[in-house]
């Protein structure tokens, strides 16, 4: 999937973060160097915004982290983590990232979606059809089938696994 980059093109870059840290969690036994990532995301490109979706655990430790991403210049949106009668705990930020992404296009002519989350699948085609190009930023073993394809361009983090881990 060759696309053109070009140094014009208004970018926003939406990061899963809880995905990504699974994914490289998993996969790799490592963390994921958000700054490589973000690089590769803007490509050279008019970055607009650049935004985290994070969640807050009952201890807190992250704030370390999160502190890191507003340095790389990444906005973050915190949620706190829901922990529900049994131990069942839930934090993700599927619609709010969505939201954001639709809010933010007319803005922009590429949307760049790091995660490998296939419920982005609606979200792509709708970006799409509203004249946006999207991209999905993922390690390829941990991304969903439909969302590779649906995307008007997929990176392989795994490809070049090591520029993008800790």
């Amino acid at each position: 999937m060759a696309i053109i980059k070009h140094k014009e093109q208004r970018v926003g870059v939406l990061i899963d973060v809880q995905n990504m840290y699974h994914s490289a969690k998993n996969l790799f036994k490592a963390k994921v160097n958000f700054d490589k990532v973000l690089k590769q995301a803007v490509a050279g490109r008019k970055l607009v915004r650049a935004i985290a979706y994070v969640v807050r655990t009952e201890g807190g430790e992250e704030e370390t982290f999160f502190k890191a991403l507003i340095r790389l210049g990444i906005e973050t949106k915190i949620k706190d983590l829901k922990v529900y009668y049994g131990g069942l705990k839930k934090g993700d930020w599927d619609v709010g990232m969505t939201i954001d992404a639709v809010r933010l296009a007319n803005g922009l002519d590429a949307i760049v979606l790091v995660t490998g989350d296939g419920d982005f699948v609606p979200l792509v085609e709708y970006l799409k059809n509203q004249g946006r190009q999207v991209e999905v930023i993922a390690f390829s073993k941990s991304t969903s089938t439909e969302l590779r394809e649906s995307a008007d361009d997929f990176v392989d983090l795994g490809e070049e696994s090591k520029k993008y881990l800790i």
